[in-house]
């Protein structure tokens, strides 16, 4: 019923920048939060960063500075700019969303991910 898409990632030397965005379609009546996550090698997934719907943010504290989370409600897309990467920001990056369908359920949606490499 939903699908999210991610695009983005990719190769960049340490100190480079990245910009992610996450594209939900489908049968959607409303987005709520819309969150990053991270999932390097061998380590467990990890919030990154996260959005309410009325815009309010939080960051985990390794991206706490370098990292910027923003939605555009009208494109149901969400965003996260990266800059100031070090090579241990690499990891596969997933969106995540809370989404009411239009019948009304809410459930909670994950991108295929996007790999981002931070490296020289």
């Amino acid at each position: 019923q939903v699908q999210l898409v991610e695009s983005g990632g990719g190769l960049v030397q340490p100190g480079g920048s990245l910009r992610l965005s996450c594209a939900a379609s489908g049968s959607i009546f409303r987005i709520n939060a819309l969150a990053w996550y991270r999932q390097a090698l061998g380590k467990e997934r990890e919030l990154v960063a996260a959005i309410t719907i009325i815009g309010s943010t939080n960051y985990a504290e390794p991206v706490r500075g370098r990292f910027t989370i923003s939605r555009d409600n009208a494109k149901n897309t969400v965003y996260l700019q990266m800059n100031s990467l070090k090579p241990e920001d690499t990891a596969v990056y997933y969106c995540n969303a809370d989404i009411w369908l239009t019948n009304r359920s809410i459930y909670t949606y994950w991108g295929q991910g996007t790999q981002v490499t931070v490296s020289s």
